[in-house]
C-alpha cells in the first residue's frame, strides 16, 4: 500500500490538514487500513522535501498542505502505472503451515482446521459488511469486494492444503513417488 500515493490523491482533491488527511484515508478505506498521525506527517515531510507538496503559510498551529504541479504529475504516472508485485511478500500463515509439517508435538490438521475457521469468519464479517453497507461509496465497495475474495482465496487454498494433507497421509504402498523439487526463486 502506498500511503503517500494515497495523501497525494487526498490532497488533489483539496488542500488538508495531516489529521485530516488521516481521518479522510480511514474513512475512505472502512478503517481497514489504518494510519498512525506520526506517519501521516512524516510521509508529508517526505513529499514536500521531494516538491510534491508544500505547506500553505496558516495562522493555525497545525500544518496546511497542497499539491504542487510535481506531484499531480506524479499521481498521474502513479494512477497509470499498473502495480506490479515482483516477489512474493512472506506469508505468516504459510510459513506457519510449512514450519507445522512434520512436527510430532501438533497436527498440522489441526493448524489448517484453526486457520480456515478464522478465514471463514473473516469472509463471513467482509460479506455482512457489503451487505449491510449499501450506502458506502463505489471505493468502499472496491475494497470490500477485494477483501472477499482474497479471503474466499484463502479458504480454498486452505481446502486445498486440508486435501493434500489428507492424500500424503495414506499408506506409503499407496503414494506415488515424491519428485525433488524445484527451487523457487525469491528476491529479498
Amino acid at each position: 500500500m502506498s500511503v503517500a500515493m494515497s495523501l497525494l490523491a487526498l490532497l488533489d482533491e483539496s488542500p488538508n490538514y495531516g489529521l485530516q488527511l488521516r481521518n479522510l484515508f480511514e474513512e475512505r478505506t472502512g478503517g481497514v487500513w489504518p494510519l498512525n498521525v506520526g506517519q501521516v506527517y512524516t510521509t508529508l515531510a517526505r513529499l514536500e522535501r521531494d516538491g510534491f507538496v508544500r505547506r500553505r503559510p496558516s495562522d493555525a498551529d497545525e500544518k496546511l498542505y497542497e499539491m504542487l504541479p510535481a506531484g499531480r504529475r506524479r499521481l498521474r504516472e502513479w494512477f497509470a502505472t499498473p502495480t506490479r508485485k515482483d516477489a512474493p511478500e512472506r506469508d505468516a500463515l504459510v510459513l506457519k503451515l510449512v514450519l507445522a509439517l512434520g512436527r510430532s508435538d501438533l497436527d498440522a490438521a489441526d493448524v489448517i482446521q484453526a486457520e480456515r475457521k478464522a478465514a471463514v469468519e473473516l469472509l463471513q464479517q467482509y460479506t455482512k459488511l457489503k451487505r449491510d453497507g449499501t450506502e458506502h461509496d463505489l471505493g468502499w465497495l472496491f475494497l470490500l469486494d477485494s477483501l472477499i475474495f482474497q479471503a474466499e482465496a484463502r479458504v480454498r487454498w486452505l481446502d486445498m492444503c486440508e486435501e493434500r494433507l489428507t492424500r500424503t497421509q495414506q499408506p506409503k504402498s499407496n503414494r506415488k513417488p515424491s519428485r525433488p523439487r524445484e527451487r523457487i526463486e525469491v528476491k529479498s
